[in-house]
């Protein structure tokens, strides 16, 4: 893509961002007026900002032929980062409640009949059987009922099931012995920064998702953000298992 042209589409997505998720409507409503205005350049833009994608989908342990779901799964970019692994899954359900970005998902799935898209909502839709695999990738923090989309992950899992999630987030104030450690200052401008586009940063993500899955992996960076130089914000790449029938 030209220099010139990026810039172009970069500033329609940035204008957007500028102007924040709506507050009067009901979350779906907000999730399409947000979204479909910036939809044909999301994926360009947050391959920028979004990092860690495809490290996630590398850790998931994928049995052969195993059912995935991806709640919160947008444009369906993740399918790419699957590679040569996408042909020995059986299905990957996509759900999100914005038509505007599944659109995209059903361009870049017309060739993959593995795929299936659903227009649904993470804290309720669930598969007709138990699954191996679900997975959330920067959708956790955009959901308001959090506690009910990792309920839900949880009740759609087989034992031995992975979770997955990779999310921008803060530490708690006081965190663990050789945990990352974010001051004051930069937990409050993160918070707001990110509140601005319906992006809820909150520390209780990574330590509750710990507390439901004391079988993982937990791994903590930073990285930068377009735009702003040398400023690096801080997101984690967790994976868990699922213990027990429940």
């Amino acid at each position: 893509m030209h220099r010139l042209e990026q810039w172009r589409n970069d500033f329609g997505v940035l204008r957007q961002m500028l102007r924040g998720m709506p507050r009067d409507m009901d979350h779906a409503a907000r999730l399409q007026a947000f979204y479909a205005p910036q939809a044909a350049h999301y994926d360009d833009f947050r391959d920028r900002l979004l990092p860690g994608r495809a490290e996630l989908v590398r850790r998931l342990p994928l049995p052969e032929n195993a059912r995935v779901i991806e709640l919160g799964g947008g444009t369906g970019r993740n399918l790419d980062f699957f590679g040569p692994r996408l042909n020995r899954i059986e299905s990957i359900e996509i759900v999100d409640l914005c038509p505007a970005l599944l659109e995209l998902t059903q361009a870049r799935a017309q060739h993959r009949p593995q795929v299936r898209i659903i227009e649904g909502d993470a804290t309720s839709y669930r598969p007709q059987s138990p699954v191996d695999c679900v997975y959330f990738s920067y959708a956790l923090t955009m959901i308001p009922n959090w506690r009910d989309a990792l309920a839900n992950a949880c009740k759609m899992l087989k034992p031995g099931g992975a979770l997955g999630v990779v999310d921008f987030y803060v530490a708690p104030s006081q965190p663990a012995s050789g945990r990352a450690r974010h001051g004051a200052l930069e937990r409050v401008f993160w918070r707001r920064w990110f509140a601005h586009d319906g992006v809820r940063l909150n520390p209780e993500h990574l330590l509750t998702l710990e507390q439901m899955f004391p079988r993982h992996e937990t791994f903590e960076s930073r990285a930068p953000v377009p735009y702003l130089p040398g400023i690096r914000v801080p997101y984690y790449i967790f994976v868990g298992c699922k213990t027990g029938a429940g």
